[in-house]
């Protein structure tokens, strides 16, 4: 009954608010004029119902039918830290859960040099998947970069931009950059992909930013002599005692690319103005206590098999240079059961399928990103 009213309520559906709308319009539906208590009990059921793609859509469907709709919809579903679903774009750019990893793929298609990743839908290493981000790698002179996107058909730095990874000449270090503020009181990087975008996007006052959020890191070790890979991720937007108890990771609630207030008219980069409102936690003032540092955890030789060994829980199936877990660094601190729990795991499961599987307080795109320095070519270090 249900879908029944939703699928009604389509043709009606408005995508973009306008001035003065709050709802269907007269005569639109039976629901038009529905109390909003009776409303919200309805849809409190329907988020509670569909908990799991691809049955999820209905939720987002809801989200889509009007401004009170909607409003009520971002009241009721909670950030993926909480609630452990993946439901909006926006999910992909919030910590993931704190009790249990969220299961994605990636998939590889080596002709386009394009990754794809998905999340998980079943317990199976590999299925269908719900689509989450896309990315394709650019290769320049003197270094790489892979501009990630939410739209499958348009891997570029429209209005579908996420973010980027860029790696230096040799492939041993990594920046990862926002398309938009990771907190309060962020600084965009000044460079060539700072002007606007082109006259095809649907606002051409919208800018392609580059926020560095992260730095990744990979020790020096030519022809392998040195065993295992090294890895480093320092997380510029994570504080370090965001995985304490108590502790809290910047969340973003909203794309900013619809608001055209928060990119004033006049050139980008002699902008100051900025907008905290797109934030659950403020800026990160105080840096006496550092920025999260990731480490990958040192595998074990093993006499009988005559290779390098980690724990993957049947995760990871082939092996490969290119599989790693990320715990967080003590740096100084006392060690602490938080900092046994690996944050990111990454692993080859075909020819062309890894699995990726992150929690909090990294977000899925965070993952996604050291996940796509790990294809990168490595000449200092293979």
């Amino acid at each position: 009954m249900t879908m029944k009213c939703i699928s009604r309520l389509r043709p009606h559906r408005v995508i973009q608010d306008q001035d003065g709308l709050d709802g269907m319009g007269e005569g639109g539906c039976c629901w038009t004029d529905l109390l909003p208590e009776l409303l919200r009990e309805v849809l409190v059921r329907i988020e509670a119902s569909e908990s799991s793609w691809p049955s999820r859509r209905s939720v987002v469907a809801c989200a889509g039918v009007c401004r009170s709709w909607r409003q009520i919809i971002k009241e009721i579903v909670k950030v993926p830290e909480l609630s452990g679903k993946l439901t909006f774009p926006i999910s992909v750019k919030q910590p993931g859960p704190k009790n249990c990893p969220v299961y994605c793929f990636i998939k590889r298609n080596r002709p386009t040099q394009t990754y794809y990743l998905y999340l998980s839908l079943t317990s199976a290493l590999s299925d269908d998947g719900k689509f989450l981000l896309v990315a394709r790698k650019c290769k320049r002179p003197t270094c790489t970069d892979y501009i990630i996107s939410l739209c499958v058909d348009d891997v570029s730095k429209g209005s579908n931009y996420v973010g980027k990874l860029r790696s230096n000449f040799l492939g041993t270090k990594f920046t990862i950059f926002d398309g938009q503020p990771p907190h309060a009181g962020a600084k965009m990087t000044r460079s060539r992909s700072s002007k606007l975008v082109s006259l095809r996007q649907v606002s051409p006052r919208i800018p392609c930013g580059n926020y560095p959020v992260a730095q990744i890191s990979y020790e020096l070790n030519v022809l392998g002599t040195r065993g295992p890979r090294k890895m480093e991720c320092l997380m510029d937007a994570i504080p370090a005692t965001a995985i304490e108890p108590g502790g809290v990771a910047p969340t973003q609630t909203e794309f900013s690319h619809s608001n055209e207030d928060f990119f004033p008219s006049i050139p980008f980069f002699r902008s100051k103005t900025t907008r905290a409102d797109n934030f659950i936690s403020g800026p990160l003032n105080d840096k006496k206590d550092g920025a999260l540092v990731l480490r990958n955890k040192s595998p074990r030789w093993h006499d009988q098999l005559q290779c390098w060994c980690l724990n993957f829980r049947g995760r990871v199936t082939v092996a490969s240079v290119k599989n790693f877990q990320l715990v967080a660094s003590q740096e100084n601190r006392p060690a602490s059961p938080e900092h046994e729990k690996i944050i990111l795991q990454f692993g080859k499961v075909g020819k062309d399928l890894f699995t990726m599987d992150y929690r909090y307080p990294i977000s899925a795109f965070q993952a996604f990103a050291i996940c796509l320095s790990s294809f990168d070519t490595k000449i200092a270090c293979e």
